[in-house]
């Protein structure tokens, strides 16, 4: 899997189990209506929902789970108890390819991010006085 290079979110989810590709629509239908402008693409070899020129959130298939990434410690705070059955390793949010996909979960983090990405954008804008 790992040395394939993918040219799209399609050729993504075709190149994996055929267990794991229902998930993985799921997910990406749940990412892309929670953000109907975000620009789908390949990014670090997995699916990746951008925003201008900012990447807001990417997924990827392992063997028994999918991850999100990128989820900053504000974030997680943020969900902490919604993500009580999920596995997080540093900015990462793993769930079992076994469970349901918690589509509302994952929308609201899409949006989460987005409006993190707003915040940080106006920290590092200088103001015109």
């Amino acid at each position: 899997m790992a040395a394939s290079k993918f040219k799209s979110v399609d050729d993504y989810i075709a190149a994996q189990p055929e267990s794991a590709r229902a998930v993985l629509e799921r997910v990406r239908t749940t990412i892309r209506a929670a953000l109907p402008k975000a620009a789908e693409t390949i990014s670090y070899n997995m699916p990746t929902y951008k925003m201008g020129d900012e990447a807001v959130i990417h997924f990827a298939a392992w063997k028994k789970h999918f991850s999100l990434y990128p989820a900053s410690a504000k974030l997680l705070a943020f969900f902490k108890k919604e993500l009580a059955a999920a596995t997080i390793n540093k900015s990462t949010i793993r769930f079992s390819l076994a469970e349901p996909v918690p589509a509302t979960l994952i929308a609201r983090i899409a949006k989460y991010r987005v409006k993190e990405l707003a915040e940080r954008a106006k920290k590092k804008t200088p103001r015109s006085d």
